[in-house]
């Protein structure tokens, strides 16, 4: 289970701060977001996608848009606009 942030926008659409998802990799993570947020898949992801301008952070370590960036049971990803924070 990937522990997921959502900052910004992506919380706005997605009418939570917090939640999980399942998935080996990014995509699938988002996929997963995609199908119980249908708001914040409109607004935010583009299939296995982040859309331009909205980005992930893995584990408050490192910026990840690659979908095939594999995740580890436990990881905490952060979702924000690349413009969050100033």
């Amino acid at each position: 289970m990937i522990h997921v942030e959502l900052f910004g926008i992506p919380r706005s659409r997605a009418g939570v701060e917090k939640t999980t998802a399942k998935g080996p990799c990014l995509g699938d993570v988002l996929l997963d977001l995609s199908e119980r947020f249908p708001a914040l898949a409109k607004e935010c992801i583009d299939g296995r996608s982040l859309r331009a301008g909205y980005t992930a952070n893995l584990r408050g370590e490192q910026f990840i848009t690659d979908p095939e960036t594999r995740l580890t049971d436990g990881d905490t990803l952060l979702l924000l606009t690349l413009d969050a924070g100033g």
